[in-house]
């Protein structure tokens, strides 16, 4: 039976992690007093989980992005967490499209790869530390004062009005309507820029759209103090991509980044197309995707209820615990045998279980099948032939293969069809909504765990509060 089959009965499930206020890789990159950076561990396989409490090894990071798991925990699931719950897709999106690229330059037998050389660390570490010291030379200039709203209303609609700053060409490509060939393909979350034209048998975008990242690329250059790099080194325009997409200020799947971190990233593009130049960012998508969005996720996966079935559960737990104990203190009241008073200890039993697994947002129905509500996303398919060709896609995206193109798409997702059509479901078809088997079994082993220990829990309740109303004397009052 696969109750048997438990973790200890002192487990945890993850703790819920925080989104930082700065860059992960701040916090694990080591600077010393004199600028330089603590290359003794970048690896980024030596990154791992820091909240990896309460995760099993099945559940674990490099297990889900390697497509070791099944659903609800694969990396399809991950993805869509982090568009609707999280809301910082950008971070896996880069990940799996970086560990496509290093495959892919690794792979590359072509003459150019001579034009771009590797980014060493001691490279990256000369770099940080002349940005530190230009910063911190601005950081002497006293700043000037800003004009007061009062002034500038005064000096509105004259000469001396501050002009208005045209929108960068990233603001540009983030307003950009997204093109009827993504919006066929349906939005893809998995979706990155298409390879360099030197790849054979996919979709690249038109001269037009390769300059306008060029010219977005060139933009995050000149800003960052640097001129543009030469467009003969291999993966030039892919790389013009990426930094129009994830790197630069404004752009559509902005990163995360700190200032030094952005302008040590251009400074290595503008030197190399090396996957190595992307190392800062990596490091610092990586650290947060293992510390802070993989133990979330587990969390998240752990309930199997949408919050109103969850909300309706822990009411049902109150309130069979309320009518458990009326029922004792009527009892007590009466001229019933003593025996009768334990009674209410099955209801305190189904009661304080249902509340404490409801709390750990667990339904014990839901449980009793091993099955688990379909997310809101999920619920609305347009039709099987779309979802087969869905289910089709999934297989090659799960290991960050995917073949669409992507066309300037953000990861918002206020306008899909299928949040207007969650809203209006009355509630009584949220708290019954349509179910699905859990298939991964590392899942409904740590939902089995929590029952039990919601089940000894609520027998040691029971227990206390029959032995208070049983000794009582009785009212003999009817």
């Amino acid at each position: 039976m696969a109750i048997l089959n438990l973790l200890p009965l002192n487990y945890r499930r993850p703790a819920l992690v925080e989104r930082p206020a700065t860059s992960a890789s701040q916090v694990s990159t080591q600077h010393s007093e004199d600028g330089s950076v603590d290359q003794g561990d970048t690896s980024l396989k030596s990154i791992k989980s820091g909240s990896s409490g309460g995760i099993p090894p099945p559940l674990s990071f490099d297990r889900i992005i390697e497509g070791g798991t099944c659903p609800p925990c694969t990396v399809r699931d991950f993805m869509n967490y982090l568009i609707y719950v999280e809301r910082s897709a950008e971070n896996l999106q880069f990940f799996l499209w970086y560990r496509d690229f290093e495959k892919r330059f690794k792979e590359a037998q072509t003459s150019d790869l001579a034009l771009a050389p590797e980014w060493t660390p001691a490279m990256e570490e000369e770099a940080i530390a002349r940005i530190k010291k230009e910063q911190a030379e601005k950081a002497r200039v006293k700043p000037s004062k800003s004009v007061s709203p009062a002034v500038a209303e005064v000096f509105k609609g004259t000469d001396f009005e501050k002009p208005i700053r045209k929108p960068s060409v990233a603001t540009t490509i983030a307003t950009t309507p997204i093109s009827p060939l993504a919006v066929s393909n349906g939005g893809d979350p998995f979706g990155t820029p298409p390879r360099t034209p030197s790849d054979r048998g996919h979709h690249y975008p038109n001269s037009t759209t390769a300059t306008t990242y060029n010219t977005a690329a060139n933009e995050a250059f000149a800003l960052a103090g640097l001129k543009a790099p030469f467009t003969v080194q291999p993966f030039r325009v892919e790389l013009d991509r990426i930094i129009a997409t994830y790197i630069m200020s404004g752009s559509p799947r902005q990163l995360n980044l700190s200032d030094r971190e952005q302008k040590a990233v251009l400074q290595a593009l503008c030197f190399t197309t090396h996957p190595s130049a992307l190392r800062v960012v990596v490091r610092s998508v990586e650290s947060t995707l293992r510390q802070q969005a993989h133990p979330n996720f587990i969390r998240w996966s752990i309930c199997n209820g949408n919050p109103v079935r969850v909300t309706f559960a822990r009411c049902l737990g109150v309130g069979t615990i309320a009518l458990s104990t009326i029922a004792a203190i009527i009892l007590t009241l009466s001229s019933a045998p003593r025996g009768f008073r334990a009674l209410p200890a099955i209801g305190w039993v189904i009661g304080v279980a249902t509340l404490v697994a409801a709390y750990k947002g667990m339904c014990v129905v839901l449980h009793g099948l091993h099955h688990r509500h379909v997310r809101p996303w999920e619920l609305f398919v347009v039709d099987e032939e779309d979802h087969q060709q869905q289910q089709q896609n999934e297989k090659e995206q799960e290991d960050g293969r995917s073949e669409k193109s992507f066309e300037n798409g953000s990861n918002s997702f206020e306008s899909e069809p299928w949040v207007v059509k969650y809203e209006k479901r009355n509630l009584i078809r949220k708290i019954f909504d349509r179910e699905v088997w859990i298939q991964e079994p590392a899942l409904r082993q740590i939902q089995d765990t929590i029952f039990v220990q919601s089940l000894l829990f609520a027998f040691i309740c029971a227990g206390v509060l029959t032995a208070i109303f049983v000794p009582l004397p009785g009212g003999n009052l009817f």
